[in-house]
């Protein structure tokens, strides 16, 4: 914040709710849903009047052999 920057996924995603982008391989990720937030995207204030939805792709952390990783997605307005 000091710099001027937005954090896009807790612009739309609040404090108070988890927002994880990384789990360990050990144990049911799912069940214990516990992970670290390591993955951000930020944008400039003028940007995040633009941001329409953020999704962190879960799906991808349950593959067969899985990253411990889950890509973030910001949808941005662009017209």
């Amino acid at each position: 914040r000091s710099c001027g920057w937005v954090d896009a996924a807790r612009s739309v995603v609040p404090p108070s709710e988890k927002l994880f982008t990384w789990w360990s391989h050990r144990g049911d990720w799912r069940r214990l849903n516990k992970g670290r937030r390591l993955d951000h995207i930020w944008v400039t204030p003028t940007l995040e009047k633009r941001i329409r939805d953020v999704k962190v792709a879960t799906e991808v952390r349950g593959w067969r052999r899985p990253s411990d990783h889950a890509p973030l997605f910001v949808d941005l307005d662009t017209r």
